[in-house]
């Protein structure tokens, strides 16, 4: 069976640059991924949304009808998928899920858009796709 790779931003980056057929997912609510930024050319296709973070149960179809539309020919359940949350811990969960229904080539940025929190409980200060400047736009 399959693994969940970590790849910290850095490195979530370089496999995109090498990787041209890989897609990032951000997993992230629809206000963060508006309002907080994204990373450039990044799908954005929720775990969790709405006021009460309610799980999309749709996500594993989401992504597999995505990946099949964009690259026909292609098995969507062996394509690489980088996903991408707040901090790391929604893209385990999302990415055991994937994994959970056939995917095989599964990594996340381990320490999301915005990184892990400082001693003043600050994120942004650490790590993260945002920490180092990594291409992101707000809408």
């Amino acid at each position: 069976m399959s693994q969940l790779i970590n790849l910290p931003a850095p490195d979530a980056y370089a496999f995109l640059q090498e990787h041209q057929n890989a897609v990032l997912i951000d997993v992230r609510s629809t206000v963060e991924h508006q309002f907080v930024g994204h990373p450039i050319g990044a799908v954005h296709i929720p775990w969790s949304d709405g006021l009460n973070w309610q799980r999309n149960e749709n996500f594993v179809h989401d992504i597999e009808q995505y990946l099949t539309t964009r690259f026909p020919g292609f098995v969507a359940k062996q394509h690489p998928v980088v996903l991408m949350c707040r901090s790391g811990a929604r893209t385990e969960k999302a990415g055991a899920a994937l994994i959970e229904a056939g995917f095989s080539n599964v990594s996340h940025v381990s320490d999301g858009f915005e990184g892990d929190k400082d001693q003043d409980q600050h994120r942004g200060n650490i790590n993260g796709w945002r920490f180092h400047n990594l291409p992101w736009q707000q809408s």
